[in-house]
């Protein structure tokens, strides 16, 4: 049986890997969107870090640029662009330009988050009160997509590019309030204990970007031969993830070495694998599929970086046997 999404995507965050160089980074990531491309996913989407020893996507509108221009069909988008980082004039500017060069291709995802550390936030020139007016720069960046604002952006947008907020606790209002796409992962999709995702869905407003609301999954998801071969998979960000919540500093991806871990990297590490997906391909159908029931979700967007290429590189190509096709009709844009 298929699985039960209108769309399955892939969200590349540029992590780096032990021996390599971050141009050599960039290139991987372009070569597994032209492969995401020729298995059928529907989006091909890149983030923003700054100042992160182990990831080279800090600029997520260039690398989208070259991801279009290595691709024909695939949906090309941010997963995302953090607004606080960044004049809203100059997104809109970004995203119409990006839309008209990839034909309509475009997807701008936002999201509300600063640098990881003091120093990075200080290089950005950005503090906590630039979170606290997120929602008033989410309205002038549609208003300046639209052409409602004073400032309308160019090339004209006249608001067909879709948006999307990256969207935790008070990301998920606003994207109801705004009537956009949200895209949820970590705790929403574990277990939603407090509702969220249903009050997102309840207070929705409709907008010219979405008639409805649309939710998307985020979550790392590995697919091999056997179980245990994919928890290898997922265990190189796992244990660099580990390492930036205990010593301050996401490092690029190495091979399993069996370093043993201190109690509390142990806890961090399976705490990263429990919230993911990965196995067998039954395995991970069965995954997913009680994934999108417990939450509606409407798509999947698949994250996670390996050290081992080749391996995630079959692991794309397992779960796209696995992807469904939209129905008949008018398709998610």
């Amino acid at each position: 049986m298929p699985l039960p999404f209108a769309a399955v995507s892939i969200l590349d965050r540029a992590q780096s890997w032990s021996g390599s160089s971050e141009a050599q980074t960039l290139e991987h990531v372009l070569g597994r969107a032209e492969q995401a491309e020729r298995l059928g996913y529907r989006r091909f989407w890149v983030a923003e870090h700054h100042g992160v020893p182990g990831i080279a996507g800090s600029a997520p509108a260039v690398l989208a640029a070259a991801v279009a221009a290595r691709t024909t069909t695939i949906r090309v988008g941010t997963g995302g662009i953090m607004l606080p980082n960044h004049q809203p004039l100059v997104v809109a500017e970004q995203a119409a330009t990006l839309a008209a060069l990839s034909g309509g291709r475009f997807d701008l995802g936002l999201g509300r988050s600063l640098g990881f550390t003091q120093a990075v936030r200080a290089a950005l020139r950005t503090g906590p009160e630039d979170t606290r007016r997120f929602d008033r720069d989410l309205a002038d960046l549609l208003a300046f997509l639209d052409g409602s604002a004073p400032v309308t952006a160019r090339p004209q947008d006249r608001g067909t590019t879709p948006v999307f907020v990256l969207a935790t606790g008070r990301g998920l209002a606003a994207a109801a309030r705004a009537g956009l796409a949200a895209v949820v992962g970590g705790p929403v999709l574990l277990q939603d204990s407090d509702g969220a995702l249903e009050r997102y869905r309840a207070d929705f407003r409709p907008s010219r970007w979405w008639d409805r609301p649309y939710v998307v999954a985020s979550l790392n998801v590995a697919v091999a031969a056997t179980t245990a071969d994919a928890r290898h998979l997922l265990m190189p960000e796992a244990r660099a993830l580990a390492a930036s919540r205990t010593k301050g500093s996401f490092p690029p991806l190495e091979a399993e070495t069996g370093r043993p871990l201190t109690e509390r990297e142990a806890g961090l590490v399976e705490a990263s694998l429990a919230s993911s997906i990965h196995g067998t391909a039954p395995e991970v159908e069965r995954g997913l599929t009680d994934l999108q029931h417990r939450t509606g979700a409407d798509e999947l967007l698949v994250s996670g970086g390996a050290h081992d290429l080749d391996a995630q590189r079959r692991s794309d190509e397992a779960l796209a046997m696995l992807v469904s096709r939209p129905p008949a009709g008018r398709q998610p844009e």
